[in-house]
């Protein structure tokens, strides 16, 4: 049931809005009647069982600079002057060598550390810095979504993912550094071994092993975080990085 308020309707732009914890928190935000704007590579899913989806999803390769500039604009237009009071970015990328295989410093090309820097650090302040005006007219919230592979060697995670993960942890502190005195927060969550659909084989054994709570973290459970720090019960809580990976960090 959405939350009653006397209040405009809260707006939410939120990017990799197709699968995993970008889904779950689009439904958890639309429960609470967000209207929610998603980004995407891919077309509005009919799967996606949120209302007025298809009318606010804007598909956006992030990895081209140049065409994210025009879909700023688009975003603007979509709020035609109205408060933002989230930013969750929480797209990111990590390419698999021709077996599947994890691509460490040795063996990434080139391309693809652009390709992963544009998606997962870069387009995270193009968007912000776009989207400041109305982020500042809301007071509104920003979630950068970073990783358990920003902060060490994942046997999964490839170098360019991990490495740009740790550059957004750097870069949520200056951005909360940045946006606080306009009144915008700004933090990051990192979460671990999440059950979705793009978990490696072998994920199993990293739960028996270095998850102290023994089984892998859900989706809803990163998306009720990110509500949080989106919510005025997080109103002084800026420029932090919450780890949501049942243990594993310790």
């Amino acid at each position: 049931m959405a939350e009653q308020r006397n209040e405009r309707q809260r707006n939410l732009i939120l990017t990799g809005a197709s699968r995993g914890i970008g889904h779950a928190t689009v439904k958890r935000f639309s429960a609470a009647g967000w209207r929610v704007i998603t980004i995407s590579r891919q077309p509005f899913s009919e799967h996606c069982p949120w209302d007025g989806g298809e009318e606010n999803h804007v598909v956006l390769d992030l990895s081209d600079l140049a065409g994210l500039e025009a879909g700023i604009e688009d975003l603007r237009r979509r709020l035609d002057g109205a408060g933002l009071d989230a930013l969750v970015n929480n797209a990111g990328i990590s390419p698999k060598g021709p077996d599947g295989e994890r691509l460490g410093t040795l063996n990434t090309p080139i391309a693809d550390w652009l390709t992963v820097y544009n998606v997962n650090l870069l387009s995270t302040v193009m968007l912000a810095r776009g989207l400041f005006a109305n982020l500042e007219a809301a007071k509104g919230s920003i979630v950068n979504v970073t990783s358990i592979a920003g902060s060490r060697v994942h046997p999964f995670a490839g170098a360019a993912y991990a490495t740009s993960k740790a550059a957004l942890v750097a870069l949520t502190r200056e951005m909360a550094h940045d946006f606080g005195p306009h009144g915008i927060r700004v933090n990051a969550i990192a979460p671990g071994e999440i059950d979705t659909s793009i978990l490696s084989p072998g994920t199993e054994e990293i739960v028996e092993r270095e998850i102290p709570m023994r089984r892998l973290g859900k989706p809803e459970e990163v998306a009720a975080t990110i509500y949080f720090l989106c919510s005025p019960q997080a109103s002084y809580v800026n420029g932090a990085e919450i780890h949501i990976n049942g243990g594993q960090h310790v």
